[in-house]
């Protein structure tokens, strides 16, 4: 399961209930936070998720209301928050603006208290872990070096209790043992194997984020299947030459892009602040039912139903 936790909603430029872009992506242990534009270390002490753990930071892209939190975060961990790594992932343009604003600005010359790394992302996976990976895909925004993250937990087969419970197989480390794929022998000598009470393969919970972008056609791939697909949605198709000329989506088109990709839920973000929420559902649901616009503070939990 992955659980999204929304810092920031609006698009370009805060309003009065919505930040500037920015979210948190939970899975057990691990937090990624995704963009963190000007105010995010606000939001994060207002949402009451604090800083722990707070090590790895996803940037779509690099324009400034992505970005400009950095400043304020770092400044932050420097002198309150007992961080010892920062891993900043991004294309190569972003990280340059990024370099910049972190050495330039906020450290001027200085050093910074923990060790601070900045990584620049190629398309294909650049995180693993036990049970999950994450991957970075191209998005066309305006000539930016924009990217697209996929959260992927990795396929398995369910452990099935009732048949566990059939063979009189205990709870404890030899159910584990059989959930990693160990054959053991029971306290009367009978073999039991995973084969016994495991069942069909089953993918893993699958999330994409995508930023700011001007087209879909090309990230129906990116997004195949997946339970939960969170986007832009910064203009209604009443402005869809607005939208086409700054690069950015409508909900229309985000609506379309969910059903060409065979998503399970549809989550708009990145609102301009010209339109109401209603609408921006209404646009959206004509198209794809299974949609919510995000608020700021709002937490989704991304799991497979059934």
């Amino acid at each position: 399961m992955f659980e999204i936790i929304f810092l920031g909603t609006s698009a370009s430029a805060p309003s009065a209930k919505r930040g500037l872009s920015a979210q948190v992506v939970k899975h057990d242990e691990y937090r990624f936070l995704i963009d963190c534009g000007e105010g995010t270390q606000r939001q994060i002490l207002q949402s009451g998720i604090g800083f722990k753990n707070l090590s790895h930071i996803l940037i779509t892209h690099g324009h400034l209301d992505h970005i400009l939190g950095l400043a304020g975060l770092l400044s932050t961990f420097m002198r309150w928050e007992a961080i010892d790594e920062v891993n900043i992932y991004s294309g190569r343009w972003a990280l340059d603006r990024i370099h910049d604003l972190l050495y330039d600005v906020v450290l001027r010359g200085g050093q910074a208290p923990m060790t601070l790394n900045l990584h620049e992302l190629k398309p294909g996976v650049f995180f693993e872990a036990g049970d999950f990976s994450i991957t970075a895909f191209p998005v066309f925004h305006r000539g930016s070096d924009s990217l697209g993250y996929r959260f992927e937990e990795r396929s398995h087969r369910p452990f099935l209790p009732e048949k566990a419970e059939e063979l009189g197989v205990p709870a404890g480390p030899i159910r584990r043992d059989l959930v990693e794929g160990k054959t053991v022998t029971l306290a009367d000598g009978r073999i039991v194997g995973p084969e016994d009470v495991l069942g069909p393969l089953k993918p893993g919970v699958r999330l994409v984020h995508i930023g700011d972008t001007g087209r879909t056609e090309d990230l129906v791939s990116s997004c195949q299947g997946v339970d939960a697909l969170v986007i832009e949605s910064t203009y209604l198709e009443e402005e869809a030459e607005m939208a086409k000329k700054y690069s950015h989506l409508t909900a229309k088109m985000a609506a379309e892009l969910a059903v060409r990709a065979g998503v399970g839920q549809l989550i708009l973000t990145h609102l301009s602040r010209r339109y109401r929420e209603k609408d921006v559902l209404a646009e959206a649901q004509v198209i794809f039912p299974n949609v919510r616009v995000a608020r700021d503070f709002d937490v989704f939990s991304i799991k497979q139903e059934g």
